[in-house]
């Protein structure tokens, strides 16, 4: 059977499988919106998609070269580069005609497809593995799908009011992934703007002074990481560090840079040497109140060790940093995670090939430092937001996983919606869209 074939037997008696050519209403037609200069254009454009999904509004004499005439509900197929997926839907955001970019395969839904369904089928294994196999050129990021082989690509389709529940369902997650990645967008500024309050007024409402980081409170110091004399202990690069053959299933966590993710240090991807090479393994012993921080690659990422993690063993991307009774640890996290901190590792960083901050010039960094009191009422203040970013980010991971396994479940049938009692408002709004 071609790669772009399906088997009917896979589905249920009242589904169809029919190439994509054939749930096409019509070929696309192409305008030249240099020739109509002062004309606005809702103009759907590849920067646009990777900027927020949104159309541009743009005069004719802005836009320029030929592009796709469009009809709201058309669906949209990125044939630039389709390693980097990229689907959407024509809508109705203004009454300005609507154009876009001719690196898009255009689909118009027939009468009886509807454009939800046919959006999510894009997505879905039927199409977007397969149209990935259907290129042409030279480099990955040159690459473009072959419009002729993707039309022939061969999708199931269920009777319209099936398909109407299926995209009906499947937006209901995707609208529920949508609104936690708006609260993340939220709380990660909200993040920001504290952090940077905190750390230039600080909580006492003092007078602030000029230094060279920029403006601090009054009684705020700043030293280097040198002059605080912290315990600081680089990962493991000596003769003893661990073999292919040395990693196991479960053990002592052996933490790599890919194991800091978002400021924390999380189980994904993550390796475990034996309690014995551990033992000889003494520079990277993670302690309490550790900050582990890339000094290796992707310079300046760091984590607070929370309890799990301590007494974990760590590779030489890394180092750890931990303040004693001088500086609490989760302040510490803060204060290198801090923008201006930030901006002296890049002006301290070594190498080309492979960026580096080693542990001489990394004690030349400078930070604020309030009092001890001071500083663990400012690590609470930011440890919540961070926790509530924590929260946002497993319930949007928690949808994504879930919509993944519906996309898959529908798709192929194995999940049927027929019985499914969804709301009719919701359904009357997939029929007006349609």
């Amino acid at each position: 059977m071609n790669s772009c074939e399906v088997d009917e037997n896979d589905f249920p008696d009242s589904w169809s499988v029919e190439p994509l050519n054939a749930l096409n209403m019509r070929r696309s037609t192409t305008i030249n919106p240099g020739l109509r200069a002062d004309e606005d254009f809702e103009y759907y454009s590849i920067p646009a998609y990777q900027k927020d999904q949104r159309p541009v509004v743009a005069k004719g004499s802005e836009i320029g070269s030929a592009k796709l005439l469009l009809d709201q509900g058309t669906i949209l197929f990125g044939k630039l580069n389709p390693r980097v997926e990229k689907v959407w839907r024509v809508g109705g955001y203004t009454k300005h005609r609507k154009i876009g970019s001719t690196e898009w395969i255009p689909l118009v839904p027939r009468d009886d497809v509807d454009p939800g369904f046919l959006y999510f089928l894009m997505w879905s294994e039927h199409v977007m593995p397969k149209a990935k196999t259907l290129v042409s050129g030279s480099t990955p990021s040159r690459q473009r799908v072959d419009p002729r082989s993707f039309y022939r690509i061969q999708a199931p389709l269920p009777p319209l009011a099936e398909q109407r529940k299926i995209a009906a369902v499947l937006e209901s997650v995707q609208r529920a992934m949508e609104q936690q990645e708006r609260l993340l967008a939220l709380t990660s500024e909200l993040k920001k703007a504290l952090l940077n309050q905190l750390f230039t007024h600080g909580l006492c409402h003092e007078p602030q002074k000029q230094t060279e980081l920029g403006p601090i409170p009054q009684s705020w110091e700043v030293r280097s990481i040198d002059e605080l004399d912290l315990d600081i202990g680089d990962g493991n690069y000596s003769t003893k560090y661990p073999r292919q053959e040395d990693f196991r299933r479960e053990g002592v966590p052996f933490l790599r840079a890919n194991n800091l993710v978002d400021g924390q240090l999380v189980w994904d991807d993550m390796r475990y040497i034996s309690p014995e090479l551990h033992a000889e393994l003494r520079k990277g012993h993670t302690k309490k109140d550790d900050v582990c921080l890339v000094t290796r690659g992707n310079i300046g990422q760091a984590a607070f060790v929370t309890d799990e993690f301590v007494g974990s063993n760590m590779n030489a991307q890394l180092v750890r940093l931990n303040g004693g009774d001088l500086l609490d640890g989760k302040f510490l996290y803060f204060a290198l995670t801090h923008p201006v901190t930030q901006k002296q590792f890049k002006s301290l960083k070594t190498g080309t090939a492979l960026q580096q901050l080693p542990i001489g010039k990394l004690k030349f960094v400078r930070i604020p430092i309030p009092s001890k009191d001071e500083q663990v009422e400012i690590a609470k203040s930011l440890w919540l937001v961070n926790e509530k970013c924590s929260v946002i980010e497993r319930k949007h991971a928690a949808l994504s996983t879930l919509f993944r396994t519906l996309l898959h479940e529908l798709m192929t049938a194995r999940i049927r919606v027929l019985n499914l009692d969804i709301p009719q408002n919701v359904l009357a709004n997939r029929i007006s869209e349609a």
